[in-house]
């Protein structure tokens, strides 16, 4: 039995942990802590969860972390930092949600974060947690540094050219929209359903913070420098990310729409969650709703030297809480898709 915590759970992200660990006979939630609705019970803030869950929200100060093998943090950014080192120094796995362990560069991490990093030295530590790249490393893991939403699509999407070599990596582009839910569940005008509904913009356009963590991974794919232009927007919808990713073809990569869609298959055969479409099938964000699954497809249009790449993800699931309950499978040495083989709900 995995006994794990989850800190920080009554935002959507904790509730979608519950969603997806608490039917598991493996895994034995044994606390949700969250300062604000600390003694409620957990299924009154989330009535998906009546029948399912007895847990009270309990005050951080008020458990014993450490009775745990592995801790979720589904905090806001600076929260790990402060509080995961003990439990990893007394021996607890962590898995954080947060962006405090996903850039290496302190520096920048301060910079975009606006604050100073209070444990650095287990930043060289965690291992970032995009199972398709770092598996191995993170079976071994103490600490995994869950990735973003956009950054995974993003990554994921540009992976198999950067792996070959094909692309121009200065002039990428990333053009990606997300549901609302991205936004998470605190009360804000912008996010209020008269604001979003029947709209559609962009947002972060002069700089978005998760640009470094993108081009970071995507620099480690590549052993070149990146340059990117990510534009986030957001959608009227609940969940979904559909990113539309465009790179340009280096003059010595002599490569038609069969080859890439055969490089993209290939590469991805064997991985449980990411779907290459047919050629001229293209994603669709409530094809992933509720699933751990990035679907992809890539064309080259007009067969000119342009590579599009369309990615969608499930923001809560695969962006966040289901690859988080994947790394923990990785982490704990069961199989990886323990826990996350529901298909899509649709409509």
């Amino acid at each position: 039995m995995i006994k794990v915590g989850i800190i920080g759970g009554s935002g959507y992200t904790g509730a979608e942990l519950l969603r997806l660990l608490l039917p598991r006979a493996d895994v034995s939630v044994r606390f949700v802590s969250s300062r604000a609705h600390a003694g409620t019970r957990v299924d009154q803030q989330f009535t998906s969860l009546r029948g399912v869950c007895e847990l009270e929200f309990a005050d951080p100060a008020d458990i014993d972390q450490a009775a745990c093998d592995l801790v979720f943090f589904a905090t806001p950014n600076g929260t790990a930092m402060k509080q995961a080192p003990a439990l990893l120094d007394a021996g607890v796995k962590v898995v954080d949600l947060s962006a405090d362990y996903r850039i290496k560069d302190i520096p920048t991490w301060e910079h975009w974060y606006g604050q100073t990093h209070t444990s650095p030295e287990w930043v060289e530590k965690a291992v970032y947690g995009l199972p398709e790249l770092h598996r191995d490393a993170i079976r071994g893991a103490e600490l995994v540094a869950n990735p973003g939403c956009y950054p995974t699509t993003v990554q994921l999407g540009f992976l198999p050219l950067l792996e070959r070599g094909l692309v121009d990596t200065g002039s990428l582009i990333a053009d990606a929209k997300s549901g609302i839910s991205g936004a998470g569940r605190s009360a804000s005008v912008p996010n209020l359903l008269a604001e979003a509904s029947d709209n559609f913009k962009a947002y972060g356009v002069s700089g978005h913070r998760h640009l470094p963590e993108i081009e970071q991974g995507l620099a480690g794919m590549s052993n070149h420098p990146i340059e990117l232009t990510f534009t986030p927007h957001l959608l009227p919808i609940i969940r979904g990310i559909h990113a539309t990713l465009y790179a340009r073809l280096l003059p010595e990569a002599d490569i038609d729409q069969a080859q890439l869609q055969a490089l993209f298959e290939a590469r991805f055969a064997n991985e449980p969650f990411v779907d290459v479409l047919p050629s001229g099938v293209f994603p669709e964000t409530r094809s992933v709703k509720g699933s751990n699954t990035v679907r992809l497809s890539v064309v080259k249009p007009q067969d000119r030297n342009t590579v599009v790449v369309l990615a969608v993800e499930d923001n809560l699931v695969k962006g966040a809480a289901g690859q988080a309950v994947q790394n923990m499978n990785l982490m704990m040495g069961i199989s990886e898709s323990a826990g996350l083989h529901s298909p899509a709900l649709l409509p």
